[in-house]
């Protein structure tokens, strides 16, 4: 056994989940060794791809996963999927052939921890025969205690040395415990939610495992209760539930949070997006910011009180202490009135508008409203980023907080196809189904042939203007006379490019078109269907004046 087997299968002991990749001859042991050891391994068409797909896998599976590339150039083609997931604090393992140090002149040669680095990747390496079990035990302890992204390294010289033969005992890894709060910080907060009477509890990433604390908590204080966009779903059947926090709130959503008294973030960063600069927060509101890093607290915006600690600890503990101070249940923010219109207006589907459908064009909110009413309700949303975001993002339901993929931590397009695929391995219970735009999804195209090669049911929906879209509306409403012809591009047919990849493929530009979806669906489907939706113009989308602001 050589050290690249020896730490395919030392990660498969530590119980990695699935491994995504592009083979080549650096990361062939490797790969072949966990695939031995029982680790899934999917292989995409391209490295960037394969990064998202793993990134995703990760957010939806609860998991461990590994992308698996070849020394320097498949690195640096993974970049912007390891920079994603190192930005949303992914825990995923990028196993990175790398040239020896010898190979001064190597084609492949590079500097691999500074690109690492460079995305806020943790890079490690391994460096001996005798340090291989250590090193990638370390770099699994990392992914999983600290929640980072780790590039490990793996030298093609170190690679081919012989495993020792008295081989290191691969020790467990224990979760660390949950961050405790201090008590004058918990009872701080206490006092600050006692006070309230217009409370709202934002819940983001850090919030998805504290689901029954918060709502605890709230039925306590008489909160209302949101969420940033990538925890949505997180309080799906709570009555008082405001959906997301942002650029993607209802009108009655951000009217009821930006009338709070009392705003706590639950492992929330508080951002330009869940907070559209600091237009949901009041004059005079309180802000809380509950998170794991002391570094995290006001990171984005000026807080009245910071709380280090796990969310779901920190809201048990503030229940318990306002509990044994005496303060007793309150109405708060839940009164019958604002239960009543939370009841008939919260949702976006719940909205009127004018619909701009003439025949040639489809609104993409009726043909998004229409596409809930007919997919299965067990399914998980992938969006990739752009003008079209805000339709799938608010009006496609999803089960629960599994059910939606949201990689936007860098706000690159073009990551979508690859995130719904990942995310469709993870729950294979569910179907999966894309929102993406023609530009992102003309870069990512080439993962088509992955999903189709996986047998995937996966929904493909094409928000296609012909356009980057989001710059259309941005400089065309600065500058109505703008030269657009560097965002706009002539008519792309993706029904037909998606049966050239064999999937099946269909054009959209009424809602009678979509009775081919009804057929698809009903076909107990193994391979993808392609939309490619003609969609109008609504000149721009809701969030976009707020999301440009910050660019």
């Amino acid at each position: 056994m050589n050290i690249a087997q020896l730490v395919g299968k030392t990660l498969a002991e530590l119980g990695v989940g699935h491994c995504f990749g592009v083979v080549g001859s650096g990361n062939f042991t490797i790969t072949n060794a966990l695939m031995e050891h029982g680790v899934p391994f999917t292989a995409a068409r391209h490295e960037g791809g394969a990064a998202t797909m793993a990134d995703a896998y990760s957010r939806t599976s609860g998991k461990v996963s590994l992308v698996s590339v070849h020394q320097g150039c498949g690195l640096t083609n993974a970049a912007t999927g390891i920079g994603e997931a190192a930005k949303s604090r992914t825990p995923m393992i990028v196993l990175a052939a790398e040239a020896a140090p010898s190979a001064v002149y190597s084609n492949f040669a590079m500097d691999q921890d500074a690109l690492a680095a460079s995305v806020y990747a943790v890079p490690e390496r391994v460096h001996s025969a005798a340090s291989a079990v250590a090193d990638t035990v370390r770099a699994y302890r990392r992914a999983v205690n600290d929640r980072r992204t780790v590039v490990l390294n793996l030298p093609l010289n170190v690679q081919a040395q012989e495993a020792p033969t008295e081989a290191a005992t691969v020790p467990g890894v224990v979760p660390v415990e949950p961050i405790r709060p201090s008590r004058a910080a918990v009872q701080a907060l206490a006092r600050l939610v006692a006070d309230a009477r217009r409370p709202v509890f934002v819940a983001g990433r850090g919030g998805r495992g504290a689901r029954n604390e918060i709502l605890a908590l709230a039925a306590h204080a008489g909160a209302l209760v949101a969420t940033s966009a990538v925890a949505k779903g997180l309080f799906n059947g709570e009555k008082f539930n405001l959906g997301i926090s942002g650029g993607f709130s209802s009108p009655l959503a951000a009217e009821l949070i930006a009338d709070a008294d009392l705003i706590v973030g639950f492992g929330c960063a508080l951002n330009m997006w869940t907070m559209r600069h600091g237009h949901l927060i009041g004059a005079d509101t309180k802000v809380v910011q509950v998170d794991l890093e002391e570094q995290a607290l006001g990171a984005n915006r000026p807080i009245d009180l910071g709380v280090v600690g796990d969310s779901a600890q920190v809201a048990a503990d503030t229940l318990e202490t306002l509990l044994t101070t005496g303060v007793e249940v309150r109405e708060g923010y839940r009164g019958p009135a604002v239960a009543a219109r939370i009841g008939s207006s919260i949702h976006w589907q719940q909205v009127e508008f004018d619909d701009l459908s003439d025949g040639q064009l489809i609104d993409p909110r009726t043909l998004t409203k229409a596409l809930d009413k007919m997919l299965p309700s067990e399914r998980i949303v992938s969006v990739d980023s752009g003008n079209f975001m805000g339709y799938p993002s608010q009006f496609l339901n999803v089960p629960d907080e599994y059910g939606f993929c949201f990689t936007q931590a860098f706000q690159s397009i073009g990551l979508g196809l690859a995130t719904a695929i990942g995310a469709g391995l993870a729950q294979p219970g569910r179907m999966p189904v894309l929102g993406t735009g023609d530009g992102g999804f003309h870069m990512a195209i080439a993962e088509l042939d992955t999903a189709v090669r996986l047998k995937m049911p996966l929904l493909c929906i094409v928000y296609n203007d012909a356009a980057y879209g989001a710059e259309v509306h941005h400089f065309g409403l600065d500058d109505p006379a703008a030269d657009m012809r560097s965002v706009e591009f002539p008519e792309t047919d993706f029904a037909a490019i998606g049966r050239g990849f064999g999937a099946d493929g269909i054009t959209v530009r009424t809602l009678a078109d979509l009775d081919a979806v009804g057929d698809w669906l009903a076909s107990n489907p193994s391979r993808p269907l392609v939309i490619d939706a003609k969609i109008a113009n609504d000149s721009g989308s809701w969030w976009l004046a707020e999301a440009f602001k910050g660019h």
